[in-house]
């Protein structure tokens, strides 16, 4: 059987006690605490009635403590000092010379690591390790600095900050579409590609009627989990598929991939930058989250001349 609670006084009095007896001024200890002096002057009060002795001899412009206040004083120092280094230790980064990131394994490998050289260029002290997942990984007793997730930003005890909104749209290899005919019904019939992802339930059927196609008897000659792979097939002609925007622009740009249908659609899902709150106080990840921010400005720049060029209407229009 464990030893029974014993009863401490309120942590604002001896808070006050202490800042008044290290002072020995009621008025310093009422400045430091940003509270009036007579709030001071009852905190104190409230302890001596708690402790049932007299912690100080006021005295005409001034206090002095008395023996018991004397004898008080170093073990609530002690304390709060104590106390202070604890939280100060939650915040402290134990590797500031590593930054560790876990990512997205397609939003990693199509977009950040082509990418990764400018912010190690700028940041040569930091070493970089990534590791690409599918979940949230559990931070508490792990290096773990920050994730770079795909959802919709509701992730429980952990701070949670929009870094891109995402959008969809039919693509497929330009040899498989002849852009001077209606592309619906060269679409019908070509295989679907699709990804089985969370955020791409309903896109299927949606995109098959917008071509023509009977839901029913449709089926998809691909089904994957990583948009990675998906890519893949698309680039090799497989097909043709819903693709993030931010994964296809730069193909888009080049000519690899070709979008055949004036379709856009919002996802489901956004690109969220996820940590514990104190971890975005340090000096690494600011960093990092200011040249990922500049470095995403690219994606929605290629955004907005798509449509101007497609003359898709902008979603957020």
């Amino acid at each position: 059987m464990g030893a029974a609670v014993k009863r401490l006084p309120p942590l604002k009095s001896l808070q006050a006690f202490r800042f008044a007896a290290e002072e020995l001024s009621f008025k310093q200890a009422a400045d430091q605490l940003h509270v009036t002096q007579a709030a001071i002057s009852q905190q104190i009060k409230t302890l001596e009635q708690f402790l049932g002795v007299t912690l100080f001899t006021r005295l005409t412009r001034e206090v002095v403590l008395t023996d018991a206040g004397r004898q008080l004083l170093p073990y609530v120092s002690r304390g709060f000092e104590t106390l202070e280094q604890g939280v100060e230790r939650l915040g402290e980064d134990p590797r500031p010379e590593l930054l560790n990131l876990t990512v997205l394994p397609s939003f990693a490998g199509r977009w950040l690591v082509p990418r990764l050289g400018s912010f190690q260029q700028q940041n040569p002290e930091l070493s970089l390790q990534l590791s690409p997942s599918l979940t949230v990984a559990d931070f508490e007793g792990t290096e773990l600095d920050l994730a770079i997730r795909f959802g919709q930003g509701q992730y429980p005890g952990l701070e949670s900050r929009l870094l891109l909104k995402e959008y969809l749209l039919p693509v497929c290899h330009p040899s498989l579409i002849d852009l001077d005919r209606p592309a619906a019904e060269q679409l019908q019939a070509l295989p679907l590609l699709s990804d089985v992802a969370p955020e791409m339930e309903h896109i299927r059927e949606e995109v098959l009627e917008q071509i023509g196609v009977d839901v029913d008897r449709a089926s998809s000659r691909l089904l994957v989990s990583d948009a990675t792979m998906l890519v893949e097939a698309l680039l090799s002609a497989q097909g043709f598929g819903m693709l993030r925007y931010s994964l296809c622009y730069e193909l888009l740009e080049r000519g690899q991939l070709v979008c055949p249908l004036p379709m856009l659609l919002r996802c489901a899902y956004d690109y969220y930058l996820v940590a514990p709150q104190r971890h975005f106080n340090r000096p690494k990840v600011k960093r990092f989250e200011s040249w990922v921010r500049h470095e995403l400005q690219q994606v929605e720049q290629s955004f907005n001349r798509f449509c101007d060029q497609t003359g898709i209407t902008h979603p957020e229009a």
